[in-house]
């Protein structure tokens, strides 16, 4: 068993083309990310799947493995599964690309969530964090996950979930819970999983994990104190530049 820790990333973004190549205190968004992957102690491997050159060069410049994927894969999840080529016992961790404070001690978490269930209860592990406020909660940008007394997630939604019914929510309750992205599959289940097409409640929500648990698959969910910081845009930028200059990072 391996444990394989994979980072998607492609030049195109809607919202921000270029952004793995995106300089964040003078390195690629990208070679962040790989920076902190190398210091999470559970993974054997750390692989970029990219579709350009460029990103390929910036992740062997910041110590890691590129592997080219088919620019026309529909998703990050197919990139990931192309480029672990993962055994059917092996863990493979779906990373971020856009995250470069990502905690290495959460990557630990969420592959060892998945590699030390012996029993084979769970077919992939994930993480979330609490919801702060009533907007949060609100914010169909947020997804909302509700676990079960295990911690296993028994639905995602862009809906406020729970619904509370006599009272309005209280965040401050613990009961609402935000996901925070990051996967771990078990390398069987990740083959089956891109096998298949979207399902219905994966196409309504547009919440890809919704197709794992459509298919039967059961999610181990970590429960982070805070919720990481990415960059979704240009004007991000300079926000994560200064918690990096903050924290002693550049």
């Amino acid at each position: 068993m391996r444990t394989i820790g994979v980072i998607p990333s492609r030049y195109g973004s809607s919202r921000f083309p270029g952004k793995s190549l995106a300089p964040i205190c003078g390195k690629p968004l990208v070679s962040w990310v790989a920076r902190a992957c190398l210091k999470a102690r559970a993974l054997d491997d750390v692989i970029v799947a990219t579709d350009d050159e460029r990103i390929a060069a910036a992740a062997s410049a910041a110590g890691v493995r590129a592997v080219m994927t088919d620019p026309d894969l529909p998703s990050g999840t197919d990139r990931v599964a192309a480029a672990a080529a993962a055994a059917p016992d092996d863990i493979v961790v779906n990373i971020q690309g856009d995250e470069p404070l990502i905690d290495p001690a959460l990557i630990d978490s969420v592959a060892l969530k998945l590699r030390d269930d012996a029993s084979g209860r769970f077919q992939m592990a994930t993480a979330c964090a609490p919801v702060r406020t009533v907007e949060e909660l609100a914010a169909p940008s947020v997804v909302k996950v509700v676990l079960d007394r295990d911690d296993a997630a028994l639905y995602f939604s862009r809906h406020p979930i729970p619904f509370s019914r006599d009272a309005a929510p209280d965040p401050s309750s613990g009961l609402w819970l935000r996901h925070v992205g990051i996967y771990a599959y078990r390398g069987d289940f990740l083959a089956r999983f891109v096998a298949e097409p979207p399902c219905v409640l994966e196409q309504t929500e547009k919440l890809e994990q919704l197709r794992a648990m459509w298919l039967g698959g059961r999610i181990a969910v970590v429960r982070a104190a805070e919720l990481g910081v990415g960059v979704d845009r240009p004007e991000d930028v300079p926000v994560v530049e200064a918690i990096m200059r903050e924290r002693g990072l550049a």
